[in-house]
């Protein structure tokens, strides 16, 4: 028992310090292709559904879409809810470039 809890106290800032990626696109768009660890929920539910990924009002949340205008409106949402680090990170295309150079 004594592991585990130290397990989980060296794991958990690690944990906690990884953003959530959301694909606000639609589940076809999302299923056509995705950011690695990236979640989906469409930004025409995200008010119904961010609960339900456990996020927390503070936790870093990273918005994306094929544009960047879908994850502009998520994000104007998710702000009206009072979810104070949330960013729009822009274009999926983008981001797949971005993140093909890192694993690199």
């Amino acid at each position: 028992m004594k592991k585990l809890l130290m397990l989980l106290l060296l794991w958990a800032p690690l944990v906690i310090a990884q953003s959530l990626w959301i694909d606000v696109r639609t589940a076809e768009e999302f299923q056509a292709g995705h950011l690695e660890g990236a979640i989906n929920i469409p930004y025409d539910e995200i008010a119904e559904r961010i609960e339900a990924v456990g996020a927390d009002k503070s936790a870093e949340i990273k918005l994306y879409c094929r544009s960047g205008r879908r994850s502009g409106i998520a994000l104007e949402t998710l702000r009206s809810m009072g979810y104070n680090n949330a960013s729009n990170a822009g274009a999926y295309d983008q981001l797949k470039q971005q993140q093909a150079k890192t694993n690199e």
